[in-house]
């Protein structure tokens, strides 16, 4: 049986940084995707191995199921209806079967997700053979929430795999889980999060699980429907930033202007609640469309000049947001900053000449452009011979 799974990314519409100061925050889906497939072998095959294969990285792991089920047997039989976290000394376990995969040092931040994949799989599947396929439409490490779309479509493809998943294993094409399943999915992805992160916000995974929009704000997710067509130019800049450096600078910041930067925080709340409203509020024509995007413009133009004032955007986004402006787009960055990605809003009626020109501009910097629509459904699976 082949169960194959696929998970969006996401992007922060507006709010990061400040979310962490208590205000509100915007994240929503894109229709890039990690896909996962699973397949076990027949009772003929007489396979004892466990495979994954990330094949964009060009890496394969390999482990003998005897060899996992030796070194985690005191983890008993397989718990999936019960997510639970992993312990520092089954962590260290894990390790030990993923060092033994020789990772070349150059990918050896990929030995998070290769211990996170083996928790997910012996605590929902077992000690069972089987070879497990990892594509991807989103670059790494680029804020974009790569490695939660991986944890997100391999627990769907797992859980998939398994009857106590309320789905029709003979439906032909994508289909999406019921909301006790996503829920329980969506916790299973946490835990991996956690392993690859420490500390995750659960924003990512709960993104890529649900889809759609999400308004976050201390630790409360509300989802919200859009009510407009969006799409986005994605711009990798590719310069690598360290998050929790950004994140420390602007609380180092806020203390030494507190008066400033809680007004800079006000402000990016109450941009991200205008946003979120005009997203949600219904759209009768075309005329209605065009006038909510001219509003987004001024509100992400608005959240990039905040993000500046708290330091943290970068030569390579203002590089970015001056190519932009040449042709009348409004841009910012999205995440972290300090590097990584800027969003741009294509409006609807923008001509495809022109998003051509902008693209081709931004790649002669050599960065790297995504188009992607903003707002769509989230985790889905599909069983069979779906390409």
């Amino acid at each position: 049986m082949e169960v194959k799974a696929r998970a969006p990314g996401k992007i922060i519409l507006a709010g990061e940084h400040a979310v962490v100061h208590g205000s509100t925050a915007v994240a929503a889906c894109i229709d890039l995707y990690t896909y996962v497939s699973l397949r076990f072998p027949s009772d003929s095959d007489d396979d004892d191995t466990l495979k994954l294969v990330l094949k964009d990285m060009e890496l394969n792991f390999s482990w003998s199921v005897t060899r996992i089920k030796a070194t985690l047997s005191h983890l008993g039989s397989p718990f999936p209806s019960t997510p639970t976290t992993c312990s520092m000394e089954v962590i260290k376990s894990i390790a030990v079967l993923v060092d033994e995969q020789n990772i070349p040092e150059a990918k050896i931040g990929l030995s998070s997700g290769a211990t996170a994949f083996l928790w997910l799989y012996t605590s929902i599947i077992g000690f069972k053979p089987a070879t497990v396929v990892v594509t991807s439409d989103l670059p790494l490490g680029a804020g974009l929430g790569s490695s939660a779309a991986f944890c997100v479509s391999l627990t769907a493809a797992l859980l998939g795999s398994l009857n106590s998943v309320h789905l029709d294993k003979n439906h032909q094409g994508w289909l999406t889980y019921g909301e006790s399943d996503l829920d329980l999915l969506n916790k299973w992805a946490f835990e991996g999060e956690k392993i690859i992160h420490g500390k995750p916000s659960g924003l990512d995974n709960t993104v890529s699980t649900y889809g759609n929009i999400i308004k976050f704000r201390s630790g409360n997710m509300t989802c919200i429907k859009s009510n407009m067509p969006l799409k986005m130019l994605i711009t990798n800049t590719k310069v690598g930033r360290n998050t929790r450096a950004l994140v420390a600078g602007v609380s180092e910041r806020s203390m030494r202007h507190p008066d400033a930067m809680s007004s800079v925080f006000n402000a990016v709340d109450s941009i991200s609640k205008e946003l979120s409203t005009i997203i949600e509020s219904p759209t009768p024509d075309d005329l209605s469309i065009t006038e909510k995007e001219e509003r987004l413009e001024e509100l992400m133009e608005m959240n990039q000049g905040l993000l500046q004032c708290m330091g943290v955007s970068h030569s390579s986004i203002e590089t970015v947001l001056r190519t932009t402006l040449k042709f009348k787009l409004a841009s910012k960055l999205t995440g972290a900053g300090g590097g990584g990605c800027a969003l741009t809003l294509l409006p609807t009626l923008l001509s495809a000449t022109v998003v051509e020109k902008v693209t081709t501009e931004l790649e002669t910097c050599g960065f790297q452009c995504l188009i992607a629509g903003i707002g769509g459904t989230g985790v889905e699976v599909c069983f069979g011979g779906l390409s």
